[in-house]
């Protein structure tokens, strides 16, 4: 029996194998396991802005009219609306590992089958595809990274897989400012687009081939000698490298079995006081109307409003950015050269969250970033020079992508692992229909009253988010996940 697993008692259940996770320090497997969750979330992100990207463009090739641009540009989100319902499901039931392997698989087949479409019926089937595929990509990720990071460096390694995740935002934009202009064998630049989403997450579905399941995940459901065995080879890896392991304050499952709330530890759903040996509380399989019982209805409630309205403010920038640079004058390939730009702020942004992520109450980088978006899109809206259009929009990025970071740290701290996923899943596929449902919602309100307007109904969005986060939500930074 290891040392940690001594100090623990030697009990395997989830809370237990939680203990001994959370006080462990960071590993090489640890960073193998963000960056191949790192690489996986690149082709997300490069998923979620493509449409946006290349529109004008499909719009031109197809001959498309208002309705059939909404339409793509929306497929996408729908798609991954219904796959994130239906995977984080799957993944409490069966394992993150698993769910893994099917989102990947989707996306990559439908994705190449995006980039044979004959026309704009079978565009928009094969993105509604594409996009159930890899819908829960972000809540996958999330709740997995949550399950094996320690408590106290969680937050930075979340920000770390999503500084090379949002490598993918401006990637898709200079990929379509180089080959949109081209027909490489004599097949249209954008069609590559496509194929290249399809190549690169075929490559990620094998490297995850190689994941280690969630300890936490087996504990909380009934494969405890699995979760101890990876767990005490971890702990092994550590020791033999030198690490020290940290000590808690109060090691849940101690004499006394009280939780500190002031700690971070919390009751359980139902109420009950427990100590970290107690049953799951949620019985043999996660239910999604569990997320509305006992002491989680309001969390629960917060984050689904707070995943409608960020969503208005994110995805409102990337996916019409070039439809606004369009309206302002310019033409398709200039638009898309200051949207490459733009995009660069992407993961500049994400890099800033590192070293302030675990030192900052989530809550309050949230508000502040939101504030800042809000001051940089204003910019953007008003900007009258190619100059000025490329500054303001790298500024949003970047501003965004603090903002987004640190979202999806506090999102994956918020239920026990019995349903972190299923909850967690639930959440993102409000945040996908908000966003199929934006190219109808803010595409009328940039033609008939233009960016000002646009941004004015961004800017709304993000302070009511603000506003609720700081007086509702709950303090995260640093607590135990269990």
């Amino acid at each position: 029996m290891s040392q940690t697993t001594a100090a623990a008692g030697g009990l395997t259940a989830p809370a237990a194998i939680g203990a001994r996770l959370d006080r462990m320090p960071i590993t090489p497997l640890h960073r193998r396991l963000t960056a191949v969750i790192g690489v996986g979330l690149f082709f997300d992100t490069f998923e979620n802005n493509l449409s946006g990207t290349v529109g004008k463009v499909l719009q031109n090739d197809f001959a498309f009219g208002a309705t059939s641009l909404k339409l793509v540009l929306a497929a996408a989100f729908l798609g991954q609306f219904t796959g994130s319902l239906t995977l984080g499901r799957i993944a409490d039931r069966y394992g993150r590992r698993r769910a893994f392997l099917v989102n990947l698989g989707v996306y990559s087949v439908c994705s190449l089958l995006g980039a044979l479409s004959p026309n704009a019926a079978w565009l928009i089937v094969t993105r509604f595809l594409a996009g159930a595929g890899i819908g829960a990509e972000q809540a996958l990720s999330d709740c997995y990274l949550a399950d094996v990071l320690p408590a106290g460096k969680r937050g930075r390694f979340i920000a770390w897989a999503y500084t090379l995740a949002f490598c993918g935002v401006p990637a898709v934009g200079f990929a379509a400012l180089w080959l949109v202009p081209l027909a490489p064998l004599g097949v249209a630049g954008w069609r590559w687009l496509f194929v290249l989403g399809a190549a690169g997450s075929a490559v990620v579905w094998l490297l995850r081939r190689g994941l280690i399941e969630s300890p936490r995940w087996l504990a909380a459901n009934g494969c405890a000698a699995a979760a101890d065995r990876l767990v005490s080879r971890m702990e092994a890896e550590a020791a033999d490298r030198g690490l020290s392991f940290a000590v808690p304050a109060q090691v849940p499952g101690s004499a006394d079995g009280r939780l500190s709330r002031r700690r971070g530890w919390s009751r359980p759903p139902d109420g009950s006081r427990t100590s970290d040996t107690a049953p799951r509380p949620f019985g043999t399989q996660p239910r999604l109307r569990d997320v509305l019982g006992p002491g989680l209805r309001r969390r629960t409630l917060v984050l689904w409003l707070f995943c409608v309205l960020s969503v208005v403010g994110y995805y409102g920038f990337g996916t019409l950015a070039p439809q606004i640079v369009a309206a302002k004058g310019y033409g398709i390939v200039a638009g898309l050269g200051f949207t490459a730009l733009s995009f660069l702020g992407y993961p500049v942004g994400s890099a800033l969250a590192l070293p302030v992520v675990d030192r900052v109450e989530r809550r309050t980088l949230i508000a502040l970033s939101s504030a800042a978006m809000v001051a940089a899109g204003l910019g953007f809206a008003c900007a009258d020079s190619a100059a000025l259009i490329v500054i303001c929009g790298f500024a949003y990025t970047l501003c965004s992508n603090v903002f987004s970071s640190v979202s999806h740290v506090y999102l994956s701290e918020q239920y026990p692992t019995t349903i972190r996923a299923t909850a967690a899943g639930a959440a993102y596929s409000l945040s996908k229909l908000s966003a199929a449902a934006l190219p109808f919602v803010l595409l009328p309100v940039l033609d008939a009253h233009g960016a000002g307007a646009l941004f004015a109904v961004i800017a709304a969005a993000m302070a009511v988010l603000a506003l609720t986060v700081l007086t509702l939500g709950e303090r995260t930074t640093g607590t135990p996940v269990d």
